[in-house]
């Protein structure tokens, strides 16, 4: 996220496949129970998922949905762009932008209106939308390292920093940053 300030950010290294999954399930009841902490106590929230193809950008998504109560076949949207789920009355979006060939896809889709809602909206390739995507409550950077994977996870809203405080590493390692942008 280019030129965006941002609250807070952690890296955490995840050895395979199965550490990804529990970072996912972590973050599930998160994003599906409200959080009496904030001043409108709501579930929902944004997470765009970034990095190579093969990264685990799917991998956590599906970890994710599952946690969350999503039952059935879940399905990577990149080819109809938009999967979508509801579990209770809780509404989640899966969208994936990587087949974008131009920024503005997204809006002339109709996708600005899910980010309006009180719902959960998971975005795998936002970059593919330019600048033009609002910050999500936290941007997740799956990055190949070693024989494993770093996510970089930062967050751009009060909830988001929330969500960041209650994570813990699923592996052995991790590095959480020591200053976030507001004290530089």
């Amino acid at each position: 996220m280019e030129d965006k300030r941002f609250l807070d950010e952690i890296s955490i290294f995840l050895n395979d496949e199965d550490e990804t999954e529990a970072l996912a399930r972590q973050f599930a009841p998160l994003l599906t129970k409200p959080d009496p902490t904030q001043k409108t106590p709501v579930s929902g929230g944004h997470i765009y998922l970034r990095g190579d193809l093969g990264a685990g950008k799917t991998c956590f998504v599906r970890a994710f949905l599952r946690a969350c109560g999503v039952t059935g076949r879940i399905k990577s949207p990149s080819y109809a762009l938009l999967e979508s789920y509801k579990v209770s009355n809780l509404y989640f979006y899966h969208l994936d932008f990587y087949r974008f060939s131009d920024p503005r896809e997204w809006i002339d889709a109709g996708f600005r209106d899910i980010l309006q809602e009180n719902a959960v909206v998971l975005i795998e390739w936002p970059e593919q939308a330019g600048g033009l995507l609002p910050p999500p409550d936290v941007d997740i950077s799956l990055e190949y390292a070693d024989h494993g994977r770093n996510a970089r996870i930062t967050a751009y809203s009060n909830k988001g920093q929330s969500w960041l405080s209650k994570i813990t590493p699923p592996g052995p390692a991790s590095s959480p940053k020591d200053s976030p942008a507001g004290d530089s």
